[in-house]
């Protein structure tokens, strides 16, 4: 755990917080009454059924057929989803403990049926389409040995290797299509080398594949120890401070209607309890900047559409599953991960460490507040929103 920024989980978190926190409790002191009243209106009330499950989806392994499991990350292509099953690998490509070394990428029709499935070589933890190509990139073990697939949604999957070795000495998570820029997160920094953050460690890659020899070449976008400016509303917004990151995990691009940060690429270190937002990624003016958040999560996504649907893995209950609800245009929901947290206790979840749980970010403070489920209980993984 880096020592390098001084708010990280500790006191300017909370003065952060807190500073946002009492200037809402004292605006509602002066309110009217009645007008207190209105404003606790229940919450609105999401529904969670099930899209899919890899219960009943077979692939071989060294001990004959079982059924898929452990669904991580999802995307989009072409009116069908995909998503990565990762089966019980190691997060450095480990065999299963029934001998398997194959994550299984699936394709889901609309309506939830198999369209097609590919094997691939380890731990699948990063997936994404690529419109412009018409190809879903895989990234492979999360920690090290890490390698990129490229699957062609009408053919074959095809594995792709490094130019070089990857200068963060660890592995590789998601993947987000930013301004035709293919950004993999640069994970687990250190795990093959000196202990992380460092400022030789990238955060983020841009990837540059070359078909014809099925090489990619990974060029570092910012340091784990880069700087930033504090994002959260309080005394300290503004600050400049360097970043230890030790987690680089989910990103995506910030859509323009978002309230903050929009068009920003975004880039999530889970176990930090921090979002980075960077602005003219790669040009002259680059920029970014830094979230403290309340609690650790995994992928985020801002609905555009009131009645869209929110698709979300559950990896612990081998689940997809489609939430409905009165979704509000800009907001922000994460699936939070208190177990992922740098902090949290080698057994859980715990008290103080629920299961993953669906939450709604305040993009001002980094507060995240619990969303309400009606059916079943859904620990949120990835996600994936569609109008």
């Amino acid at each position: 755990m880096s020592h390098h920024v001084w708010f990280r989980r500790g006191c300017a978190l909370a003065a952060t917080v807190g500073l946002a926190a009492g200037a809402v409790v004292a605006a509602a002191a002066v309110l009217p009454a009645q007008a207190r009243s209105a404003a606790r209106v229940p919450r609105s009330v999401f529904t969670a059924r099930v899209f899919a499950s890899g219960t009943h989806i077979m692939h071989a392994t060294p001990k004959g057929r079982e059924a898929i499991s452990q669904p991580d990350d999802i995307t989009f292509l072409a009116g069908d989803i995909y998503v990565g099953f990762q089966n019980g690998i190691g997060p450095q490509g480990q065999a299963s403990p029934t001998g398997n070394r194959d994550s299984t990428v699936v394709e889901f029709s609309g309506g939830g049926q198999v369209v097609r499935t590919w094997d691939l070589v380890g731990k699948c933890d990063g997936l994404t389409a690529d419109p412009l190509t018409g190809r879903v990139i895989a990234t492979i073990n999360e920690d090290a040995h890490s390698s990129v697939y490229l699957i062609n949604p009408r053919g074959a999957a095809a594995h792709y290797r490094y130019s070089k070795p990857l200068p963060s000495k660890g592995g590789t998570d998601a993947i987000s299509i930013y301004r035709h820029r293919v950004l993999i997160s640069a994970s687990a920094p250190g795990t093959k080398g000196a202990a992380a953050p460092r400022p030789t460690y990238p955060a983020v890659y841009s990837a540059t594949f070359d078909t014809a020899d099925h090489v990619v070449t990974m060029a570092p976008m910012f340091s784990d120890e880069a700087r930033a400016t504090i994002a959260n509303v309080g005394h300290a917004e503004g600050m400049r401070v360097r970043l230890g990151l030790t987690d680089p995990d989910s990103n995506e691009v910030v859509p323009s209607f978002a309230p903050r940060f929009a068009g920003d690429f975004m880039l999530t270190s889970q176990g930090d309890q921090q979002q980075i937002f960077v602005s003219g990624l790669g040009g002259p003016h680059q920029a970014l900047s830094v979230l403290s958040e309340s609690a650790s999560v995994d992928d985020t996504v801002w609905p555009s559409d009131r009645n869209g649907t929110l698709y979300a893995t559950d990896n612990a209950g081998n689940t997809i599953y489609r939430i409905t609800g009165p979704f509000t245009r800009g907001s922000v929901l994460v699936a939070d991960t208190p177990c992922d947290e740098n902090d949290a206790p080698a057994t859980c979840p715990r008290p103080g460490y629920p299961p993953n749980f669906l939450g709604r970010l305040n993009p001002d403070t980094g507060v995240i507040t619990r969303v309400d489920l009606s059916g079943p209980a859904v620990q949120a993984q990835g996600m994936l929103f569609r109008p």
